[in-house]
């Protein structure tokens, strides 16, 4: 059934409900009367209403306190059980709901990819210095590109966003060389066990170098996630040293990365995707002369040919997928810390570890013992427990 009223209609109704509001025992008549939805206000633009669904009214307010207080009628479809109003006002949110979730799945399956590739790349060529290297590298092109051809817009900074910035890099350049040589000795599932200890480190480095304090729960959260770290690192069949203290460097790394990083751009106008960005640039120089320092272009000739020898062209393909696929992960991290709280991110990187964890054991066949899942579970949980008691 459909069927149009038009203004003139319209303020008739509106005399005609003044009445009504004061008279109770009509009430029942204007109720009925009215299928449609309208909110019948003086608004030039509204010549005419048109519905096609029968309406049922929900609610009459009066709007305004003069003589003559505009009526506005509240209505919902007939199979639906909201306002309609509310129910528009419901489709945005759903829809930055689909969008973080998005952002979360690709940024699960992007570091899932990275690891495998890098976790290849690093058992054929053990160079993590120059691994690391070109994966700043590979990312740097890619937004120098995507800034030339404007798929990005280049964001406007100036020497005092480079000078914040420069503390972040060299902590994000540490964290990242660390977590490399971690995974070139250990197994990938056991790096990123004891790189779920980071919020271990950023209570105790906020707490004794910051002097903030933190609520009981918080601290409580903390002995799951030391022992089943300890409990992990304890029972891991192919512990080796190295790897155990890169990740736990990366770990003190990355946290005052995010100390710096917060005192740093309060105030700044730049997306995460720029920031990233910026950051793997400024990162990108660090590195190079530190990288040819330790290992050096001899090494990296000799370890190139030997590689190529062992694995073939593909090699090739694994060096740039897990290069690309290391600037993607970190830039949808970044771009989702636009859209979510903090939180909600803590939540997600948690989940995203488990996910990397499983996917790495399946994958390479990592020989896991049962005390040992047991303490990477209690690790992970310990972190779930910290990111609520923050909250």
């Amino acid at each position: 059934m459909s069927f149009c009223i038009k203004q003139s209609a319209l303020a008739k109704c509106m005399d005609i409900s003044n009445s009504v509001v004061h008279r109770r025992s009509q009430s029942t008549i204007c109720r009925s009367s009215f299928s449609p939805a309208l909110v019948l206000q003086n608004d030039p633009k509204r010549t005419h209403l048109s519905v096609s669904k029968p309406l049922h009214i929900s609610s009459i307010e009066i709007i305004g306190k003069e003589k003559r207080p505009a009526i506005q009628c509240k209505a919902y479809e007939a199979d639906k059980s909201q306002p309609i109003e509310a129910a528009a006002e419901a489709k945005p949110e759903a829809a930055k709901r689909v969008k973080i979730g998005i952002y979360f799945a690709t940024w699960w399956a992007l570091n899932v990819v990275f690891n495998i590739y890098n976790k290849k790349v690093l058992n054929a060529y053990p160079y993590p210095w120059l691994t690391s290297t070109l994966s700043l590298a590979c990312g740097s092109l890619m937004m120098l590109i995507s800034w030339a051809t404007r798929i990005a817009e280049p964001p406007k900074t100036d020497f005092e966003f480079w000078k914040t910035l420069f503390p972040v890099a060299v902590a994000h350049t540490i964290g990242h060389v660390a977590a490399t040589v971690s995974m070139s000795k250990v197994a990938v599932s056991f790096t990123h066990i004891i790189k779920s200890g980071e919020p271990a480190f950023s209570v105790l480095v906020s707490r004794f170098l910051l002097g903030e304090t933190f609520p009981p729960a918080v601290y409580l959260s903390l002995l799951p996630i030391i022992g089943g770290c300890a409990l992990a690192a304890v029972t891991e069949l192919n512990f080796n040293m190295t790897g155990f203290m890169g990740a736990m460097i990366s770990n003190l790394a990355f946290v005052f990365r995010n100390i710096f990083s917060k005192k740093g751009m309060k105030g700044k106008s730049v997306s995460g995707m720029n920031y990233y960005a910026c950051l793997s640039m400024l990162s990108l120089l660090i590195l190079t002369p530190f990288a040819i320092a330790v290992e050096g272009p001899q090494l990296w000739a000799a370890g190139w040919e030997k590689a190529l020898s062992e694995i073939g062209p593909q090699f090739i393909w694994w060096v740039a997928a897990q290069s690309i696929f290391y600037h993607l992960y970190n830039q949808v991290s970044y771009m989702s810390l636009d859209q979510i709280s903090p939180l909600t991110f803590s939540i997600g990187n948690t989940m995203k570890r488990i996910s990397v964890i499983v996917s790495s054991i399946i994958i390479f066949h990592t020989p896991v013992q049962p005390i040992n899942a047991l303490g990477a579970a209690i690790a992970i949980l310990g972190t779930f427990l910290y990111s609520q008691a923050k909250a």
